[in-house]
């Protein structure tokens, strides 16, 4: 059986990560992006529309913002659906709603091709690295024919169950990270007010019942003024909050423990931080607690180094 020759719809901040990982492996890719230095920057062969990408692929894999995105290019006037041929498969390494992804995949079967949901975590580090683990919901027999062009960029692949299940599983995973990072972030804002030493703060909170990703990952680096440039926004981050209480209000779940991580990334959004990083969550409730940051410069009089990947406080206006 030949290989299958791998096309890329969305090359921007993950999925030009996931591409260039493939093009790395010196394997062809055709992508698309609006953004045409994102193809360039990924090592593809660019393509003049998303249907192009169908026409010349065996496989399309898809990294969009939302719901919506990906039902404009999967459904939309002259979109994939229209290019597709039997036995193509297509994987939406999205994080969309289970619901759209239901109806996509039932559209995309009807057309004699197959459709996957591929939840990713692992941020940008893994991309880059080739590291992602992968939650795929779809038939698990497709899973196994896309399996050689998914192990490109991932190191562990988990089947999730039927259609959806695969973002079912991201959004649940997702939620737990939005409460832990934002609960983290209040926290050391609070060590930091009390004058505790914030390295010994988190060697307590690793070593005992408060330890997270957050903790073990990210605040790590954050206290010393590395904010870990490239993964989630805030505004993608308070997107996926609001899909899974979505969700959770589909099945009838009670969600009391997703107002945290709404109020903590709602107050990013407003205060100017929508398009950083979601780890600067911890500046935002720095801002309305005093001003604090965690990362402090030299003492005054001396020259202060530079911040690796620093993140800049929101825009002010001017008076």
């Amino acid at each position: 059986m030949s290989e299958l020759r791998i096309g890329f719809i969305g090359l921007g901040n993950m999925g030009g990560r996931m591409a260039t990982c493939i093009t790395s492996a010196r394997k062809d890719v055709l992508g698309y992006d609006p953004v045409s230095a994102n193809i360039s920057a990924a090592g593809a062969t660019p393509a003049a529309s998303a249907a192009d990408v169908a026409d010349g692929s065996d496989i399309i894999l898809l990294s969009l913002p939302k719901s919506a995105v990906v039902e404009a290019v999967m459904l939309g006037d002259g979109g994939v659906l229209e290019h597709l041929r039997d036995g193509q498969i297509v994987v939406d390494l999205s994080t969309c709603a289970p619901a759209s992804t239901r109806k996509i995949a039932g559209k995309v079967a009807a057309a004699g091709a197959s459709y996957l949901d591929a939840g990713i975590s692992g941020g940008a580090a893994a991309a880059e690295k080739g590291e992602l683990v992968l939650m795929v919901g779809g038939e698990e027999s497709t899973l196994e024919r896309a399996r050689p062009a998914l192990e490109f960029f991932s190191s562990k692949i988990f089947y999730t169950g039927a259609s959806g299940a695969g973002h079912t599983t991201k959004l649940i995973n997702n939620f737990l990270n939005a409460i832990t990072l934002s609960a983290t972030a209040e926290a050391m804002v609070a060590g930091k007010k009390a004058g505790l030493d914030l390295e010994v703060l988190l060697d307590v909170i690793n070593n005992s019942s408060g330890v997270s990703f957050a903790s073990l990952n990210r605040f790590p680096k954050i206290i010393k003024g590395d904010y870990l440039k490239g993964g989630l926004t805030n505004s993608l981050m308070m997107k996926d909050v609001m899909a899974y209480v979505e969700l959770a209000g589909d099945l009838g779940v009670a969600s009391p423990n997703s107002a945290g991580p709404l109020a903590s990334f709602g107050l990013a959004n407003a205060l100017g931080y929508a398009d950083q990083i979601s780890n600067t969550v911890v500046d935002a409730i720095g801002d309305v607690s005093g001003g604090v940051r965690l990362f402090d410069p030299l003492p005054a009089g001396d020259e202060t180094p530079e911040e690796p990947h620093a993140a800049p406080g929101p825009a002010k206006e001017q008076p």
